[in-house]
């Protein structure tokens, strides 16, 4: 008898730790133990219950792994009904909403209970005597479906209230919705697995709910919100929405930390902006915010109207996502060669802009997404981000629609297009022949971290290479004051100030020399890692694939990419050009071959040295000829580790990298 009370006991203490740990990661973000030890405890848990199953109850953690298939949902009648709120869309739309609330309750001013509207899919949750026993879709409002093997996979979602004083029976009401960082992940693992993705976390979300295979469910990573309580029996209701949220909060049930209470039409639309402002920061999707009269007796004096209470109201963002004709497909060529697809749309208002143009990204995904010229197509637009197609309705297909065909030759210069084998992009091979090419590499080689020649912008690249005063970066050094003041906007104090800046930019150094030729893969780090390791640019430009490879941090397809570029005649005819017309840089011995005791060597550094500093301790490597790297790789040939070494030690040891103290890199140095 004994060991059956211990049994029980263990059991019970296990579902609430396991439950305890559920709530701090799932509802506070806030993870206890790491997941190994939760994953011990688990597999605990369920074999004790694979033992006894007649210590198995609905609430255990180990019920929400998901049951077999449903034939079909059951349909279930709401005993309050989930009615709709009625939107606002503007300031105006909100100023009579407050004013209606205010004559219908005789009031000067009012406070109201603000929180996000997540955008995702409501639903109820029922429980008796504080255990979850029905969770169903809204539905109608009137009759939803019957989804609580679903719901009891959600791990947001207490399978017991957290309470000794739970209601009779209590139906809390709310929105399951997948976080933003999820639902990438989720389309991640459907592409890898050769499967459709899905077009927003709204979709992902109700699509994941609506599974008749529960355990289909239990592995897609759904959260849940709540926002309000209907039906309470045997529970006094506090007198706020406000007070209504924290008791939810208080049983265990996620409510929206971004929830407050502000005071009149003022505090209604300054809550609105700010949580506009921040809605792209945001870990899930909203689509505007609900507004609650606060007191509980005011929202019962102003009841409903219709299907939607006079109490509240959404005030709605502009819509991220509408409907449109995809009327073409261009082809844009960029800085460096890469053809990218772009949408010509039939003009539609989406994200508070009219948008025409939508990126297509790649030919790879025109073909996922079997986009179609004339095709009825989803546009969305977030913030700041560039428009995109994230999916066509083929329902609305007539049969006239036209597959896209990658060209063949580029629509700009005309040269030559390749797709590498391991690329999802396509490139001219018009290098700085392709006017395309052209301004954008001047843009590049001007910029502020290559040859910094301040003041040549956008406008006036695009007037050089029009006017055909410019045909590549060596024609800049050749530009003169007549030139240029017959350009737009030019005067001649402007002219003199570009002309000192190209003046000045032809004294530079190796390394902002090949990081302004453009060479594809090559950034600023990557061209001071060449500039080290060759000296000059006559052995990088006759260095092959091999040589490459011997650079640090310097794999396959960048050596692929130098090697290439400096096979291309014409650039090494504009590099003799930009030589002749006075750019210059101080070279060095290659680092293969200068002196010290670590010519060759790649150190790392993590932790805190006992005596030298990060700086010092570089200094004395670089100073024997060796290079200091910030990421452990197989090219690694030490570490240097001091006290609170980071995850680069760990690298290490998984990759074999001789690892040393202070007092060994000393050794090293004295050799």
């Amino acid at each position: 008898m004994s060991a059956s009370r211990d049994l029980r006991a263990r059991v019970q203490a296990l579902r609430e730790e396991i439950e305890r740990h559920n709530y701090n990661y799932y509802v506070l973000d806030a993870p206890t133990i790491p997941d190994a030890e939760y994953d011990r405890l688990f597999r605990e848990l369920q074999t004790l219950e694979a033992q006894h199953p007649e210590l198995i109850t609905p609430d255990s953690p180990t019920q929400r792994v998901g049951a077999p298939p449903l034939p079909e949902f059951r349909q279930v009648t709401h005993r309050v009904p989930m009615l709709s709120l009625a939107n606002a869309f503007d300031d105006e739309d909100v100023a009579a909403f407050d004013r209606r609330v205010r004559e219908g309750l005789g009031q000067d001013r009012i406070d109201y209970a603000v929180e996000p509207k997540f955008d995702g899919l409501a639903i109820s949750l029922t429980y008796e005597d504080g255990r979850f026993v029905l969770g169903a879709t809204r539905g109608d409002g009137y009759t939803g479906e019957d989804v609580t093997a679903n719901l009891r996979t959600v791990r947001s979602i207490p399978l017991r209230l957290r309470t000794r004083h739970a209601p009779r029976r209590v139906e809390v009401r709310g929105e399951v919705l997948m976080m933003k960082k999820d639902f990438e992940r989720l389309n991640a693992a459907q592409r890898e697995a050769g499967d459709k993705e899905f077009a927003n976390p709204r979709n992902a979300a109700a699509g994941s709910l609506r599974q008749l295979d529960s355990r289909i469910t239990a592995r897609r990573p759904l959260r849940f919100f709540a926002y309000t309580m209907a039906g309470a029996d045997g529970f006094a209701l506090p007198p706020t929405q406000a007070q209504l949220l924290d008791t939810l909060a208080q049983w265990g049930l996620p409510v929206s930390p971004e929830r407050r209470v502000v005071r009149g039409l003022d505090g209604l639309l300054d809550y609105y902006r700010g949580m506009a402002a921040r809605r792209e920061a945001l870990p899930y999707e909203i689509d505007g915010v609900v507004y609650k009269v606060n007191r509980l007796d005011y929202q019962d004096r102003l009841g409903f109207v219709s299907r939607a209470p006079r109490f509240a109201v959404a005030h709605k963002f502009p819509a991220q996502e509408a409907l449109t004709e995809l009327v073409a497909i261009d082809v844009q060529v960029g800085r460096t060669g890469a053809l990218t697809p772009v949408a010509r749309l039939k003009p539609v208002f989406v994200g508070g802009v009219t948008v025409t143009n939508a990126t297509l990204h790649n030919e790879d995904e025109i073909r996922r997404k079997d986009v179609r010229i004339g095709d009825t197509v989803i546009v969305r637009r977030a913030g700041d981000v560039i428009p995109e197609v994230v999916a066509v309705v083929p329902e609305r297909r007539t049969g006239k629609e036209q597959p896209f065909v990658m060209p063949t030759r580029c629509p700009v210069c005309g040269s030559h297009v390749e797709r590498p084998a391991d690329e999802a992009v396509a490139r001219c091979t018009g290098g700085l022949v392709c006017p395309a090419q052209r301004k954008q590499a001047l843009l590049h080689f001007a910029s502020r971290r290559a040859m910094d020649i301040e003041g040549l912008g956008d406008k006036l690249v695009e007037q050089l290479v029009d006017h055909h005063l410019v045909h590549n970066p060596a024609d800049l050094y050749k530009l003169g004051p007549a030139v240029l003041a017959g350009l737009e906007r030019m005067g001649e104090k402007s002219a003199g100030n570009l002309l000192a800046a190209i003046e000045q930019s032809k004294k530079t150094t190796l390394a902002r020399f090949i990081y302004a030729l453009g060479i594809r893969n090559v950034g600023e780090a990557t061209a001071r890692d060449l500039a080290r390791h060759f000296g000059g640019m006559d052995a990088l430009m006759n260095a092959d694939e091999q040589a490459l490879l011997e650079v640090p941090d310097v794999g396959p397809v960048v050596a692929a990419s130098i090697h290439e570029f400096f096979r291309e005649p014409h650039n090494r005819e504009v590099i003799e050009q930009l030589r002749a017309v006075g750019v210059h840089w101080q070279e060095s011995e290659p680092a293969a071959r200068a002196r010290g005791r670590l010519a060759g060597k790649t150190f790392v550094l993590t932790g805190t040295l006992p005596s030298l500093s990060r700086e010092q301790a570089t200094a004395l490597i670089e100073a024997e000829g060796g290079k200091v790297s910030g990421s452990v790789s197989r090219k690694t040939d030490y570490v240097v580790a001091g006290a609170d070494p980071g995850s680069k030690l760990a690298k290490a040891n998984e990759l074999g990298v001789t690892i040393v103290d202070e007092e060994g890199l000393m050794r090293l140095l004295k050799g």
